[in-house]
C-alpha cells in the first residue's frame, strides 16, 4: 500500500487552456524540454525552425498552426510524474476541451499580455469555475509590448470573480523588458534578449531599497517604478492562501515569455508545489471515490481514430481515478456489462506511444478500442463496481448534409463517419427511411466540417460533397408513442433520427420550436445538452 500511495501522491495531472495564439502549445513544449521528454522545441508558426509543435500531431494541425485535438503527454520532473493535457484553443473545438477538463485536477491558463482575457479563455474558465478546479495563470509574451499588469489583474478579478496573487512581477515589457521580481524570495530574474532567455536564469537576491544596486541592475526609472508597484502590491493585493488556490478561489499569477523560455521553469517549480496530487472523483450516485482506493477504476474522456497512419487503429483515452492499473489483469466494462483485458495499454507523447505494464490514479492511458467504448464509460474491478458521473454533451449549432462523391465507396464513407462521430467531435443523423449514402452532420463549431472532410479524404480515402443547412437548434422528441409523421411543423423544421432510432427535430429558429409545441398538444421536446 505504501508504494501505491507514494506513486499516486507524486502524480500531477493538469490541462493547459487559452485563447488561440496565446502561447499555450509553446509553453507545453518548454515543460517537456525541462522534463527531458523532448530535445528541441518545435515552432507552431515555423519561423525560427521548420519543426512543428510536438503536441500537434494531426496533419491539418501542422498546416494551420493550431491545435485541433487534445494531446496527452507524460514526463518526469524533479520526482513528480506529470500528465499534461494540451487542449485546442480554437472555439470550434471547445467540446473536446470541455471533456478534457473532466480528466484534469488543475488548470494552467495562458493569457497574452497584450490582449488580456479573450472570448475562449472566458468560456473555458467558466467550466473550471463550475468544477472548482484550481487555476494557475501564466501571463505570456512579456518580451513584446504588453498591457499594464495591474490592469490585467483587475480584469482577471472582475471577469472571473476570482482573487489574484502575483507570485512574480514584470519589470517593463517589450524592448524595455528587464525580467521579473520574485515577491516571495525578494530577488530579480534578469532577462537577456541576446540569449533569448535560453540559458539557465540567474536569480539575483536584492533588497529593493538598495537604490545603488537596483539602479545598476534595471536602471533608475524602472527601479523607481518597481519599488512603487511592489509597495502597492504588498499593501493592497490578496494574500497568498493555498487552501483558496486549491478550491479555485485564488489564482497564482506568473509573468514570463514561453517563446524565449523566460520564467517557465520557476513557474513549473512553483506550480508543482502549489497544485494537488490526484483528487477524488464523484460517482454517479454522488459518493466520492478516493484515488488511494486499492480497487482500479477509470473513465473514458476521449476517443481518437487513426492517430498513427502506420497503425490505423482507434485509441480510447482513460483517466485512472483510483488504484493501480496492471497490464494483464481483467477489468469490468460497466456499460458493456462484461469483463475484458485492456489491449495494448499505452502512455502517450502526442502521437508517440509506449506500451506500459502499470499505471496509477492520476495517469492517462490509451488502450486499443475495437469499437466498444463510448465517451463517459466506466472501467473498474468486477468485485467493486463504480460508475462515474456523466460527461456533458453539447448541442450542435451548425448542420450540413454530407454525401460521398463516389457511390462505390459507401462502405468507407459509413465507416469513416461513424468512427469520427464516436470520438464525440461531430454528431450524425439521417432522414427516416433514407440510406447511409448521405447523412446530416451536426457540429458545435464550423471548422469541424473542414476537419471531417479532411479526415474522410486522408484517413478513409473518401471525398464528400457538403451542403450547409440553415438549422441552428435541436430537440429530442421525448414522446415514444407519438406519430411523428402527423406532427404539424413549419416548412423549415426537419425531422431526423440518430443511429439509435431516437426521433429528433432540428429548427432554424426558436420561434419554430414554439410553433411546434403550440400546434402539437402533448408534444414533449427536450434540450439536447445533457450530462
Amino acid at each position: 500500500m505504501s508504494n501505491l500511495k507514494n506513486e499516486i501522491s507524486r502524480r500531477r495531472t493538469f490541462a493547459i487552456i487559452s485563447h488561440p495564439d496565446a502561447g499555450k502549445t509553446t509553453l507545453t513544449e518548454k515543460f517537456l524540454l525541462y522534463g527531458g521528454a523532448i530535445q528541441t522545441a518545435g515552432s507552431v508558426k515555423g519561423k525560427a525552425t521548420a519543426k512543428h509543435a510536438v503536441s500537434d500531431w494531426m496533419e491539418l494541425e501542422k498546416q494551420r498552426g493550431i491545435s485541433i485535438t487534445s494531446s496527452v503527454m507524460q514526463f518526469e520532473y524533479d520526482g513528480f510524474c506529470i500528465n499534461i493535457l494540451d487542449t485546442p484553443g480554437h472555439q470550434d473545438f471547445s467540446e473536446d476541451t470541455y471533456r478534457t477538463l473532466m480528466a484534469a485536477d488543475s488548470v494552467v491558463m495562458v493569457i497574452d499580455a497584450a490582449k488580456g482575457i479573450e472570448a475562449q479563455t472566458r468560456k473555458l474558465f467558466k467550466v473550471c469555475a463550475m468544477r472548482h478546479i484550481p487555476i494557475f495563470t501564466f501571463i505570456n509574451k512579456l518580451d513584446r509590448e504588453a498591457r499594464d499588469p495591474f490592469e490585467l489583474l483587475d480584469e482577471l478579478e472582475k471577469e472571473f470573480g476570482i482573487g489574484t496573487y502575483p507570485v512574480n512581477w514584470p519589470i517593463g515589457c517589450g524592448v524595455s523588458f528587464k525580467g521579473v521580481f520574485d515577491r516571495d524570495k525578494r530577488q530579480i530574474l534578469t532577462f537577456n534578449e541576446f540569449h533569448k532567455g535560453q540559458e539557465k536564469l540567474t536569480a539575483i537576491p536584492c533588497d529593493i531599497t538598495d537604490t545603488e544596486k537596483m539602479d545598476e541592475l534595471i536602471g533608475e526609472y524602472q527601479r523607481a517604478e518597481l519599488v512603487d508597484q511592489i509597495e502597492l502590491l504588498d499593501g493592497a493585493s490578496f494574500e497568498f492562501d493555498l487552501e483558496k488556490v486549491q478550491k479555485g478561489e485564488l489564482t497564482p499569477v506568473f509573468f514570463g515569455s514561453a517563446l524565449t523560455n523566460f520564467g517557465v521553469e520557476p513557474f513549473l517549480e512553483n506550480f508543482l508545489k502549489m497544485t494537488t496530487s490526484p483528487l477524488p472523483r464523484k460517482s454517479a450516485d454522488g459518493t466520492e471515490v478516493s484515488p488511494f482506493d486499492e480497487n482500479f477504476s477509470a473513465f473514458v474522456f476521449k476517443i481518437q481514430a487513426n492517430m498513427n497512419k502506420a497503425h490505423r487503429d482507434r485509441i480510447t483515452f482513460m483517466r485512472i481515478c483510483s488504484g493501480k492499473f496492471e497490464r494483464n489483469q481483467e477489468y469490468y466494462h460497466l456499460q458493456g456489462k462484461k469483463s475484458m483485458r485492456l489491449s495494448q495499454p499505452q502512455q502517450m507523447m502526442a502521437e508517440e506511444r509506449q506500451v506500459i505494464n502499470e499505471a496509477y490514479a492520476g495517469d492517462i492511458i490509451g488502450v486499443f478500442d475495437p469499437g466498444i467504448f463510448s465517451i463517459g464509460d466506466t472501467i473498474c474491478t468486477a468485485k467493486n463496481q463504480v460508475e462515474f458521473e456523466g460527461i456533458p454533451t453539447f448541442a450542435p449549432e451548425h448542420f450540413a448534409m454530407i454525401e460521398q462523391k463516389d457511390s462505390l465507396k459507401r462502405k468507407q464513407f459509413v465507416k469513416g463517419v461513424e468512427q469520427i462521430a464516436q470520438e464525440g467531435a461531430i454528431q450524425i443523423f439521417h432522414e427516416p427511411n433514407s440510406g447511409m449514402e448521405r447523412v446530416i452532420v451536426g457540429v458545435v463549431g464550423v471548422l469541424q466540417f473542414e476537419v471531417l472532410e479532411y479526415r474522410l479524404k486522408n484517413e478513409y480515402n473518401v471525398e464528400v460533397i457538403r451542403n450547409n443547412l440553415p438549422y441552428q437548434y435541436i430537440r429530442w422528441i421525448r414522446n415514444k408513442d407519438i406519430d411523428v409523421k402527423s406532427l404539424n411543423l413549419t416548412s423549415d423544421t426537419k425531422w431526423v433520427q440518430d443511429f439509435k432510432g431516437n426521433n429528433i427535430l432540428i429548427f432554424t429558429s426558436e420561434w419554430n420550436i414554439g410553433w411546434a409545441l403550440d400546434k402539437n398538444e402533448g408534444l414533449i421536446l427536450e434540450d439536447f445538452n445533457k450530462d
